[in-house]
């Protein structure tokens, strides 16, 4: 093929000679704070070290032995899985609900941008507005157990060590799902109206209409926020310290995350830091996390559809 003459010739020729002055930059950043950080928490988990002033001595896989048979990583890996699954799940319903609802709304956009209001809160606050949600004290209730009790239910300890992994996963449930249902508003508003006059002129019902229009056509869509969702889900931390910790040290095991597990084996500590141990745990983390998204991608591919 014969190679571009003259005007055109020249601005690919440019371009090119662009491409790595501008690409450089950010390629330096991403290796200095992402891989290179990366690589160095992966060869740490493979020692036993206490922090600065101390030489990391390998120790093989004796950390991830430790971190394996321990009760405070198991509640922490169990509750992150709580967190991914029954959360995303929830909060996806209740995204898709809400997008069935608003697109034939009057005044949605309004809805939608209320809906979205609690991501914009900064999860810190957010945990303690939920802490007085979740108050639970005899005849000075919090209004979850003030509802409770005037309908002539018994008040609960929603704050429970036992009992936070649940009311946590309810408030990602309602926090999270304004941002989803923007994602998906934004993904159904380029839909062509003539295919829901379509579906509606045969007689679909809205879930049919949801099934055979709105889904297929924003599938794509749904599989990136899954894995959004994945990520974000895997790195909960504020609102479960602020609701369940005491305020000074790492709060009770039955409510970690895996992202607790990381700080309190790091900084959280009453004795010496175990930095061997809390970088083993970051890896299972990069390792859960790359498996969760790998398999949503694998479930969610499809054929793109054109419209």
């Amino acid at each position: 093929m014969a190679r571009p003459a003259g005007r055109q010739g020249a601005h690919l020729a440019g371009k090119r000679r662009l491409f790595w002055p501008l690409l450089a930059p950010a390629m330096a950043l991403y290796l200095i704070f992402l891989v290179v950080p990366t690589i160095i928490t992966a060869v740490l988990s493979f020692t036993s070290w206490a922090g600065a002033g101390d030489t990391p001595e390998f120790t093989g896989f004796d950390q991830y032995r430790e971190l394996l048979g321990s009760d405070s990583f198991q509640h922490a890996f169990l509750n992150t899985l709580a967190y991914i699954v029954v959360g995303g799940v929830g909060t996806f319903v209740l995204a898709f609900l809400f997008t069935m609802v608003l697109r034939d709304m009057r005044g949605g956009r309004l809805v939608r941008a209320v809906l979205f209001f609690p991501n914009i809160v900064a999860p810190v606050a957010l945990g303690m507005f939920l802490g007085f949600v979740f108050k639970y004290q005899p005849n000075k209730q919090g209004l979850a157990n003030f509802l409770l009790e005037g309908v002539g239910l018994d008040a609960v300890q929603f704050l429970r060590p036992e009992n936070v992994t649940y009311a946590v996963i309810g408030a990602l449930i309602w926090a999270s799902s304004g941002f989803y249902i923007t994602i998906l508003m934004a993904a159904v508003d380029r839909i062509p109206p003539y295919l829901y006059e379509d579906a509606e002129i045969a007689g679909a019902s809205p879930w049919q209409k949801f099934r055979t229009v709105t889904l297929p056509l924003t599938w794509d869509v749904v599989g990136v926020a899954g894995v959004l969702w994945t990520i974000n889900a895997m790195k909960i931390f504020e609102l479960v310290f602020v609701l369940a910790g005491p305020g000074t040290y790492s709060p009770p095991i039955e409510s970690w995350t895996l992202g607790i597990y990381v700080f309190d084996r790091s900084f959280g500590t009453r004795g010496t830091p175990a930095y061997g141990v809390a970088c083993a745990c970051a890896v299972m983390m990069i390792v859960l996390v790359s498996v969760f998204v790998v398999l949503l991608r694998r479930l969610m591919r499809r054929d793109a559809i054109q419209f």
